[in-house]
């Protein structure tokens, strides 16, 4: 993969490892750890040595409850941190759902944008499209404030399935490439944890949409549902989950802990031999 173009890997390569940098002070896992401009380069300068593929830069939390930021505030938070990991040669994704901060971490550097909302808000499909580099659209029931209150589906996996393909259609309409597209299930994204663990079991028929499947399943609360851990004590639950995800189909794995699913990654590599 080259360092200058997002490139999603073809079902004969392994699957790309994104280490999450959250800069933010109420992410649900790792807030305001990585606040400076110092603490965040040196984490990336970590995933990028211990694995990683990607480095997804988020400037505002979307965990339960999370409080919305202005655009100009998670324009400042974002774009000096991709500046100053550029120095690492490694493709720089920006989760964000809004267009101006699209515009801005792409013009700084970003490559690829990753959107919880699935371009769903003003202007966001068409500065997508404008901007020309590869999008991740995901499925999220309700906003990060309300969407785990009671969420409901007919059936979980088919409604996510429907929603995805009619964003993917919408994307191809307004001109962005197929090649371009990936899909996110958004597990916790307004999903209970039986609704989590079917979408996880039935992984594998989100390939017949003709997408890169992105998950991000790391330290999860379903994993505190069944685990009975805290946040910082789900490396292992977010390891299996992990490899069943790569099993299932996934393209791209999200985490915050890249060694360990770097190791990961090896032994599924190792079993089914791929480049």
């Amino acid at each position: 993969m080259k360092a200058s173009q997002l490139i999603y890997p073809s079902k004969s390569q392994a699957p790309l490892i994104m280490g999450i940098i959250n800069i933010t002070p109420d992410s649900f896992s790792d807030g305001s750890q990585y606040n400076s401009i110092t603490d965040a380069v040196e984490r990336a300068e970590q995933m990028v040595a211990s694995g990683a593929d990607i480095l997804d830069i988020g400037g505002e939390s979307t965990r339960p409850g999370a409080q919305e930021v202005s655009i100009e505030e998670e324009i400042e938070r974002v774009v000096p941190i991709i500046e100053a990991i550029k120095q690492f040669g490694k493709p720089i994704s920006i989760d964000t759902s809004k267009a101006e901060v699209m515009y801005a971490a792409v013009n700084a550097g970003a490559q690829m944008i990753n959107d919880v909302r699935a371009l769903q808000e003003p202007n966001a499909l068409e500065m997508a499209a404008k901007l020309r580099v590869p999008v991740c659209l995901m499925h999220m029931q309700g906003a990060p404030r309300s969407m785990q209150n009671s969420p409901i589906y007919n059936n979980v996996t088919l409604d996510v399935m429907d929603f995805l393909q009619m964003r993917i259609t919408d994307c191809e309409n307004a001109g962005i490439k197929k090649e371009l597209i990936s899909i996110d299930p958004g597990f916790g994204f307004g999903k209970t944890l039986e609704h989590n663990l079917q979408l996880l079991n039935e992984l594998d028929k989100l390939t017949n949409l003709g997408a890169p499947i992105l998950v991000g399943l790391s330290r999860k609360s379903m994993l505190g549902q069944i685990t009975g851990k805290k946040v910082d004590q789900r490396l292992t639950s977010s390891l299996a989950v992990a490899l069943i995800a790569m099993q299932k189909g996934a393209r791209i794995v999200r985490v915050h802990d890249v060694e360990e699913t770097h190791d990961v990654r090896q032994v599924y590599i190792a079993l089914h031999e791929l480049e």
